[in-house]
């Protein structure tokens, strides 16, 4: 992880199929989500709390044609310098929110048919972000810095 791993953007969906709003910072509640998005619920299986995509593969993508706005891509927060890969398996701070990276966030048809974007699905297959459990509450904002803490 570099030292200036940050979030660069943080985005929810309050309605499932809704559009993504951006914000400047969100709480987030340990076993449950992001509060205000759409899967936020007591209890959340860990890979529903919160999802990360880095910028890094969004300017990839507009590089190949394909370009997404950072709220486009329905991952929670956008993240720069970061080796999101890297924190599969291990636990790591955003903000003031402990969480743990729990499995690759594969893109899926249901994101292809919203962007409209033929060939999504393929361009983002195996770089399209984590799913992770958020383990301990605290808000997340923009600028905050992203530490691996194992």
């Amino acid at each position: 992880m570099t030292h200036g791993a940050t979030v660069t953007a943080i985005h929810l969906i309050a309605l499932h199929g809704g559009s993504a709003a951006a914000c400047d910072e969100v709480e987030a509640v340990a076993g449950a989500g992001l509060r205000g998005d759409r899967h936020f619920a007591v209890d959340a299986p860990p890979k529903r709390q919160l999802t990360l995509i880095a910028a890094e593969t969004l300017e990839a993508l507009e590089r190949g044609g394909m370009a997404l706005a950072p709220g486009e891509t329905r991952r929670q927060l956008v993240t720069a310098g970061v080796d999101l890969e890297g924190l599969l398996g291990r636990r790591f701070l955003i903000g003031e929110a402990e969480c743990r990276g729990v499995e690759p966030c594969e893109p899926c048809a249901h994101l292809e048919r919203l962007t409209q974007c033929s060939g999504l699905m393929r361009a983002l297959a195996h770089r399209g972000g984590i799913h992770a459990e958020i383990l301990t509450s605290g808000t997340i904002r923009v600028r905050d810095r992203v530490v691996a803490l194992d």
